[in-house]
């Protein structure tokens, strides 16, 4: 039987769960035991850290499967089974042939041999290219540096050298935001955006020199200091004492590497090319994009400009202008074969049918169970090559849900709505899980009443718990504050419904939305977040409450009317570029950048754009991703209106947005 919206009251003190004769039976263990075993599990090292192509990552799915199962969960609404399959690219593959060749005045030839003068980069693409050189600096464009790298010279169709980083790197007030040569417009991806949008064949990267000098400055440096630690340690020792040979012994190592380093510094440093792999996997209408040695590239312009490449970015450093030129009578010709991995991955999804009136309406409950493997672009340990665990991000939502699905599935009476529980994948990569759930539901979304979503649950400190869209609801905030009486949280309540987990992809199709979180911490996303920092009596008692807002919602006679609340919490990107408000949909390949939603009372969906749009031109410059479209961005400024041109059901639509003040 449904209840009314009110009273609330006769949920509380142990709640709905713990009314006499609502269990078939009494589940195995206490819950912090059940929670503890699982998250044993779902964090070792013999699960790889759940990154995206890993076998570890499957055994995690067989286990959740097999969890719902054991709860009562129908695992068959997927074409008879639990999993959601699709697949997504996890990776990139040099295939053969690949190729570069310079041809300069007078039929001057300076050949490269791949792997030694120059790299393919896996962020490219693939096909043969030729046509025209062009140095074009730092590949930059940034309106508000008033930089542009293209500016009064047409590149389209020709091949560009541009080097590494932004310019004025040492400098920490450079114009461009970053200092030290890390800001947006340093990346490697967005100036191969850059390349792209303005018309470019192909880019060859080089190495900026500086970069290079400050490397060897701080390595001979670090060289230096060991040779002195060391002479230090042998004038401690007689010559015929015991410790005397080791220390002679350390000294000379130390010398060597003094001379080896000393040697790369003369040279200008260690003018080291990118691994294939590096900076991601791009996109299959990504142009060619190799990685060139700094002294290929010194041939061309002392032979053309009678300058090297330091010369010239000393000029573009000292002077902010640009330098970018046609390399007179030099042409390019070349081919890459990058191979785009792609891979199976899978939602798990268990069943809890509901009875009576309302059972075709559906509550689901989420978490998702992927994390980063060992490490590489999603770790913040750099270089790392550990087993991410990930026992709080995101085994603690995972195992929360499984917990959830076993109370719910004991119940001795059926809920009057069905409840979908769901393990997302491939979160970390970007929502993709979700994505493709909401894009291809096994529930009609239409039927589909309000999603409770779980994400680093596992952390509790302080007694403070988190919850992301309050204000989705109308209900939402007076029925939280109610069911956590008798816990006593310390309730932070944000109203946004977007927001950086799997819960973004539900309010983008309009559905009432609820994301709990303990709170991030110092090994957030390290080899460090093992189980035995969780705090399991906190996650227990989040357990409790997500379990009574679930049943709340299901016994209750309304369903959650959906509220559009503006702005996001941590989505997209921020920074001094006009506010445009889309929401990324990184599922989906597709020309362009691709969009699950617009942030509610945005100028995109003022303009009106909509979820499964996909932005193809912004104003003049055409959009290939989310980099063109961050960069394109940059040209226009607050107030402006722009006409924006969609791919929408593959029909090319034109709007007017009307770009709002920086965030």
């Amino acid at each position: 039987m449904l209840i009314p919206r009110r009273p609330v009251c006769v949920l509380l003190s142990g709640l709905l769960l713990s009314v006499p004769g609502l269990r078939a039976a009494e589940l195995n263990g206490t819950p912090s035991e059940r929670l503890t075993n699982d998250i044993k599990y779902l964090s070792s090292d013999d699960l790889e850290g759940r990154g995206v192509g890993t076998e570890g990552l499957n055994k995690a799915a067989e286990f959740i499967k097999k969890s719902f199962a054991e709860s009562g969960l129908k695992v068959d609404a997927v074409s008879g089974d639990a999993f959601q399959k699709f697949t997504m690219v996890t990776g990139a593959k040099l295939n053969e042939p690949n190729s570069l060749a310079l041809t300069g005045p007078e039929g001057k030839q300076i050949s490269f041999e791949i792997g030694k003068d120059a790299t393919v980069c896996s962020f490219g693409g693939a096909g043969k290219f030729s046509g025209e050189l062009v140095f074009a600096g730092y590949g930059i464009n940034a309106q508000e540096a008033n930089y542009n790298d293209f500016d009064g010279v047409d590149v389209k169709g020709k091949i560009v050298i541009v080097m590494r980083k932004n310019p004025q790197q040492d400098n920490p007030k450079n114009p461009f935001g970053g200092g030290r040569g890390v800001s947006r417009h340093a990346d490697i991806n967005a100036k191969v955006a850059a390349c792209k949008a303005a018309g470019a064949a192909a880019v060859l990267f080089v190495n900026d020199p500086q970069s290079l000098a400050n490397d060897a400055e701080k390595q001979f440096s670090g060289a230096q200091g060991e040779v002195v630690k060391a002479a230090k340690e042998l004038v401690k020792h007689e010559a015929d004492n015991e410790g005397f040979k080791a220390a002679k012994e350390k000294l000379t190592k130390a010398l060597e590497n003094f001379d080896k380093v000393g040697a790369k510094a003369h040279k200008g440093g260690d003018d080291a090319l990118m691994p294939f792999g590096y900076a991601g996997n791009g996109k299959d209408d990504s142009i060619p994009a190799l990685h060139i040695t700094l002294a290929k590239c010194n041939e061309v312009l002392q032979a053309t400009l009678k300058k090297s490449l330091a010369d010239i970015q000393h000029e573009i450093d000292s002077s902010l202008k640009p330098q970018t030129k046609v390399l007179a009578g030099w042409s390019v010709a070349g081919q890459t074969s990058v191979e785009r991995v792609r891979t199976e991955v899978k939602n798990v999804i268990g069943v809890l049918e509901g009875e009576g009136p309302h059972a075709d309406e559906t509550i689901v409950i989420g978490a998702h169970y992927d994390h980063v493997g060992r490490g590489g672009a999603g770790s913040l340990a750099p270089g790392s090559k550990e087993v991410h665990n990930g026992a709080d991000d995101n085994a603690s939502g995972s195992v929360s849900l499984l917990e959830v699905a076993r109370r719910l599935g004991a119940r001795k009476e059926k809920l009057p709505r069905r409840l979908v529980f769901i393990a997302f994948t491939a979160e970390e990569s970007g929502l993709i899980g979700s994505a493709k759930y909401v894009e291809q539901p096994v529930i009609p979304l239409d039927k589909t009443i309000a999603m409770y979503n779980m994400d680093m649950v596992g952390r509790l400190t302080d007694n403070t718990l988190t919850i992301y869209g309050t204000g989705t609801s109308p209900t939402f905030k007076d029925d939280l504050t109610k069911l956590n009486g008798p816990r006593e949280f310390k309730l932070t309540m944000k109203p946004e419904g977007f927001g950086p987990s799997d819960h973004s992809s539900f309010y983008s199709k309009k559905i009432p939305v609820l994301h709990f979180f303990t709170g991030t911490h110092n090994d957030y996303h390290r080899p460090s977040d093992d189980w035995d920092k969780i705090n399991f009596e906190g996650m227990t008692r989040v357990v409790g409450l997500v379990e009574d807002m679930v049943t709340l919602t299901a016994l209750t006679e309304k369903k959650p009317e959906y509220v559009s609340v503006p702005g996001s919490a941590q989505v997209g990107r921020s920074g001094n570029r006009p506010y445009f408000g889309t929401i990324p949909d990184f599922g989906k390949e597709t020309k362009g950048y691709a969009i699950s939603g617009a942030a509610p009372g945005s100028p995109a969906e003022k303009g009106g754009l909509k979820a499964g749009d996909a932005i193809i031109q912004l104003g003049t410059h055409k959009i290939s991703d989310l980099d063109s479209f961050d960069l394109a961005l940059r040209a226009y400024s607050a107030g402006q209106e722009i006409e924006v041109t969609v791919l929408r059901e593959m029909k090319e639509v034109k709007l007017k947005v009307t770009l709002g003040a920086p965030r």
